[in-house]
């Protein structure tokens, strides 16, 4: 355990599953309080709470949260101002998929207006206002780590992805003015972008089985990304003993998948 996390407080948005629930428990390992967001599933969310207290003993609470009404974050900051002390981390990681989507998820001459502005305010709109609004607790406390997750589907074509991609290429600009900006506060904002990772929101696209054969073959170590691979680096980056000097930057998870 790492006793500079040890007390400190993540604001982590879609955590009860996939790259979310992997950084929670990563960080309630180090000691991290969690005030964590869910969207439907809040009996995921409360067995989470039960098996994290009774194996790490932090203090962790959940929220109801619609990324796609992202205003929202303004009151869902002041109750967890209610429940914890202080804010030092914000990972804005939750997603859309499904119906959501329709419209944003389709070859270019299908994309819609509907769809590709779901994407870009469960993405952009609503990284920024957490953003926001975490950045107003991290200054009262001498400074934090700000993360937005994104994704290599700005780097590197794959089909039907135009929306998120748009969208990921965005957040990933938002990151570095947000880090020229807050840097005075001490307050360090980063992107990590993964490349395809073995998800249930992976699994939900219609070519996830060709999706899984592709990267495991142009990927050097032959396999597929997981959420603990993700959830390493946001600890990293989180780390003020090991990455103090490190904002603006987008570090890129990928197996070696976008050189090849």
């Amino acid at each position: 355990m790492k006793e500079n996390f040890r007390g400190k407080t993540l604001v982590i948005s879609g955590a009860t599953r996939g790259i979310g629930k992997a950084i929670l428990y990563r960080f309630a390992e180090q000691g991290v309080n969690i005030a964590f967001t869910y969207n439907k599933n809040e009996e995921e969310a409360q067995k989470i709470i039960n098996d994290v207290q009774n194996k790490y003993g932090v203090k962790i609470k959940t929220y109801p949260l619609n990324v796609l009404e992202p205003e929202t974050y303004k009151e869902l900051f002041l109750t967890i101002d209610e429940d914890f002390e202080r804010v030092d981390f914000f990972i804005s990681n939750a997603i859309i998929y499904g119906k959501s989507v329709v419209g944003g998820f389709a070859p270019f001459m299908r994309l819609k207006p509907k769809g590709l502005n779901n994407i870009y305010t469960a993405t952009v709109l609503a990284f920024v206002i957490g953003a926001q609004e975490a950045a107003k607790r991290m200054q009262v406390v001498g400074g934090g780590s700000i993360i937005s997750l994104s994704s290599t589907g700005n780097l590197v074509y794959m089909p039907n992805y135009a929306g998120h991609g748009n969208s990921k290429n965005a957040v990933e600009t938002m990151v570095k003015y947000a880090a020229m900006e807050l840097g005075e506060f001490n307050i360090r904002v980063n992107a990590v972008s993964g490349g395809p990772i073995d998800t249930d929101a992976l699994k939900a696209f219609p070519d996830y089985a060709e999706i899984k054969s592709k990267v495991q073959s142009h990927s050097p170590l032959n396999r597929m990304g997981k959420p603990e691979d993700i959830a390493g680096a946001c600890l990293f980056l989180c780390d003020n003993n090991s990455s103090a000097w490190i904002t603006g930057q987008t570090i890129v998870i990928d197996g070696g998948t976008t050189f090849k």
